[in-house]
């Protein structure tokens, strides 16, 4: 595939990675001049017609958004059996990779991306795409350490199909939401799921689920309890540990209701680690905070409550399963159908009554105890720690400190109470509070070399605000990211403090493309360079016997389209055509003459001859034809006519004695 060119416009340069479904290449758009990512989706996944519409229609759409922690999608094309996605290039690494070289991340670090993450399934769901394949595999991070969300086409589009290729998408397997591995509709909470188990992976350096296959992984998502990731790693905070165990409940319901609720608990955790996460949506207003092995006792006692669902749940797909059949089956299996669905129907009734019944009783009996002893929560948040405590005690009800932490309220008295004020309880309850410590100290982060936008929702989310922004040039950072602040980075500040950024302009020297010089002559590649305030340097010619390349240049110094700064020289190759007769000298006739003759004739010349035969004789054959065109000094072979010998001595008569 490499050196194919797409749409008459992409020109593919390297293969750059694969996965289950499709390759990806490094490309360079002719058109617009920028390298870009192309995903080519595999022969088995081109040829299904249906499955093409459904990704391109759902590609098309994502491309319809932008955001800045999305890999953004340019183009949507195919060529014969080619069918493929242009994307944004991300030059960078995997969330998968960087998981692996880290783990387990701090606690910094996995919310600074979970926040990304957040933000960009949060501007997804807002423009009615789930991404349903949420993994670190489909999660970039650039070399400014911005997160980029990918494959949100493809997930879509794969929904029915991810597990049935189980040698291929083994990886998907380990994040599958169970209402995925179930087949069954999903909605937006299955990316709160799928993220829940990345945050997991990044606090943990594990999945919580692993198999032989990927059947099996998804039955543990359906079936067992995750442990929760402090249980794994003791320095992760309840808050961050509560959040996890929120998002992968495998009750949709007691999920997040959305992804928007769970990004303002990532950036309030981010601002205070001792921030209450209630670990479920059912949970009432008495939220708590518990501590590791609370969490796993609760998680396992509420499995058990849960086998009985799950077995419905997986007899329900047994009947999606038989109604998919009837076609093939005819009334036999209409039959069977209508009897199975009577059975359970009245199993389902007899349950129902079953349950008003029981559950009345219950309301009934509970409520008149409620009653009897039914006290309300007082107002305490304001008052001083002792002044709660009183109030607190003499209701009857137990007084908790939960902790104490930084705000804005005097140090010393109460910030929240749970369960909150004016709540009925039952006598001796526990009325738990936060106290406050006053104004606390926040370290100024580190955003040096991120984006002005980063950066800046980094300062705000540590409870800080952006001050002054001003632009200087580095020769280091480059155009558009952070150069310094003030405070610097690490400073202990108030909250509410504002943060000064200075922002690159880049390099003082300005920077400039080389043009593409090859087939240009000499003077036109001056003129080109001169456009783009460059220079023409040295050039070298090479000889050449076709005059069609006379003057044109063959190599240059720099490469087309690389970065250099301005002014500088670019050194060229040319071509010089020489012809290939020039300089030499044609041959004579030496035929017929004397020895002396020809030997003054070659001098003439600038030729050396050699002789044989007869020194008396005349020359009878030159190894050079007449004509001929040799270079001076060069030699030639002669011979000379053998005299004779006198037979009839008339010669001697001629002799003096």
């Amino acid at each position: 595939m490499i050196g194919t060119m797409l749409g008459n416009r992409y020109e593919l340069i390297e293969k750059i990675g694969e996965g289950g479904m499709a390759v990806v290449y490094k490309a360079k758009c002719r058109i617009l001049n920028r390298f870009v990512a192309i995903k080519i989706l595999k022969p088995e996944y081109s040829n299904n017609s249906e499955f093409m519409e459904k990704f391109r229609r759902e590609a098309l759409a994502t491309a319809t958004f932008s955001h800045s922690n999305i890999v953004n999608i340019y183009d949507v094309g195919s060529e014969g059996n080619i069918n493929y996605i242009v994307m944004e290039l991300v030059n960078g690494k995997t969330l998968k990779e960087y998981i692996r070289e880290n783990a387990p991340l701090s606690m910094d670090s996995t919310l600074k991306i979970s926040i990304q993450i957040a933000k960009a399934l949060e501007c997804a769901h807002k423009n009615k795409i789930i991404h349903r394949d949420i993994k670190p595999h489909n999660i970039l991070i650039n070399e400014e350490g911005v997160i980029k969300v990918t494959d949100f086409g493809i997930a879509k589009a794969t929904s029915s199909d991810t597990i049935t290729h189980t040698n291929k998408v083994i990886g998907s397997a380990h994040y599958f939401s169970p209402e995925q591995a179930k087949g069954k509709i999903v909605d937006n909470r299955t990316d709160i799921y799928s993220f829940g188990i990345v945050i997991y992976e990044m606090l943990t350096g594990r999945v919580p689920f692993d198999g032989e296959s990927a059947v099996a992984v998804a039955l543990k998502h359906i079936q067992d309890t995750i442990v929760p990731p402090k249980v794994l790693v003791p320095e992760v905070p309840d808050s961050l540990n509560n959040l996890v165990i929120k998002a992968t409940q495998k009750e949709v319901i007691k999920r997040y209701n959305n992804v928007t609720d769970m990004l303002i608990d990532l950036m309030r955790i981010e601002n205070n680690n001792k921030y209450i996460v209630t670990p479920s949506n059912m949970d009432n207003d008495y939220t708590t905070v518990m501590d590791a092995t609370q969490i796993q006792n609760t998680m396992y006692a509420s499995n058990l409550g849960k086998k009985l669902t799950n077995k419905d749940m997986d007899d329900e797909e047994e009947e999606e399963e038989d109604e998919d059949y009837e076609d093939y089956d005819g009334e036999k299996r209409k039959t069977s159908t209508w009897k199975k669905v009577l059975i359970v129907g009245g199993a389902l009734l007899l349950t129902i009554l079953l349950g008003v019944f029981v559950g009345t009783s219950i309301y009934n009996k509970g409520n008149s105890n409620v009653k009897k002893d039914e006290l309300r929560v007082p107002k305490i948040i304001g008052l001083t720690a002792d002044e709660a405590k009183d109030a607190v005690e003499k209701l009857g009800l137990t007084y908790v400190v939960l902790g104490e932490e930084a705000s804005d309220k005097p140090a010393g008295t109460i910030i929240a109470v749970f369960p909150s004020e004016g709540t009925a309880v039952k006598k001796e309850s526990e009325v738990r509070v936060r106290i406050s410590t006053g104004p606390g100290e926040i370290e100024v982060p580190d955003v040096v070399k991120l984006g002005k936008s980063v950066a800046q929702d980094h300062i705000v989310t540590q409870g800080l605000k952006v001050g002054k922004i001003t632009e200087d040039y580095s020769e280091e950072i480059e155009e558009g990211a952070v150069i310094s602040t003030n405070p610097v980075a690490k400073t202990k500040v108030k909250k509410g403090d504002t943060v000064d950024i200075v922002i690159s302009k880049g390099s003082r020297i300005k920077k400039t493309q080389v043009p593409d010089l090859i087939g240009l002559t000499l003077k036109e590649a001056e003129q080109v360079l001169a456009v783009v305030n460059l220079k023409l340097g040295s050039t070298t010619a090479v000889i050449t016997d076709d005059i069609s390349r006379d003057g044109k240049i063959f190599n240059q110094s720099e490469p087309a389209m690389t970065s250099v700064q301005e002014n500088e020289k670019i050194s060229v190759n040319y071509y010089q055509y020489k012809d290939p007769d020039e300089g030499k000298v044609e041959v004579p006739n030496f035929i017929g003459r004397t020895i002396e003759d020809a030997q003054a004739t070659a001098n003439s010349l600038g030729f050396r001859i050699t002789v044989t035969g007869d020194r008396k004789g005349l020359i009878i054959s030159q190894d050079v034809p007449e004509g001929n065109k040799l270079d001076k000094g060069s030699t030639i072979n002669l011979i000379a006519q053998i005299k004779a010998p006198n037979i009839g001595g008339d010669d001697d008569e001629d002799e003096e004695p």
